[in-house]
């Protein structure tokens, strides 16, 4: 009777043999795989490539705006040490507004992404706050997504509200 079992299942796996062929393929038709003596050049091209090829769309836009927000602090740092920082207080409003919003951009970022959120991961707290941490995974307790971004809006308002009366 064994051997019954184990002529069916040769046979049943080589029609389903093709099925997965086509499938390969596809799961490797992405960036291709570095060799061990890549350039700096090669790496940045793969890591790039990766991150755009895997990469929701909504997080795209995130880092996008995360990245203009780096570029004008950058330019209020410059004009700051070349121009002078006469009206001290705007010089410290602006870019405290743009420190500030990236880094509620990315607090939003951190709870929209999906790549940190397994089920299989503990909490790494050994103290006496781990019974806690364990109760709230038991309960799900997740922030949605409509929920960060009201949160992050709400954020966004308080921060610009102080950096509008710091200026004067």
């Amino acid at each position: 009777m064994a051997p019954k079992r184990h002529a069916a299942s040769t046979t049943s796996a080589a029609p389903s043999t093709p099925t997965p062929a086509p499938t390969t393929p596809k799961l490797s038709s992405g960036p291709a795989t570095l060799k061990t003596n890549a350039s700096a050049a090669e790496i940045a091209g793969h890591v790039w490539q990766q991150y755009a090829s895997t990469t929701p769309q909504r997080t795209l836009l995130l880092d996008a705006f995360m990245a203009f927000l780096v570029l004008v602090g950058g330019l209020q740092f410059v004009y700051c040490v070349l121009a002078g920082n006469y009206p001290f207080n705007a010089f410290l409003s602006g870019f405290s507004a743009a420190v500030g919003q990236f880094v509620l951009t990315a607090s939003l970022r951190m709870q929209t992404s999906d790549s940190g959120t397994g089920s299989g991961s503990k909490p790494s707290s050994k103290g006496k706050n781990a019974r806690f941490a364990d109760e709230s995974e038991e309960q799900g307790t997740g922030t949605s997504h409509e929920r960060a971004f009201a949160d992050y809006i709400f954020g966004s308002l308080i921060l610009h509200f102080f950096c509008v009366n710091f200026i004067n």
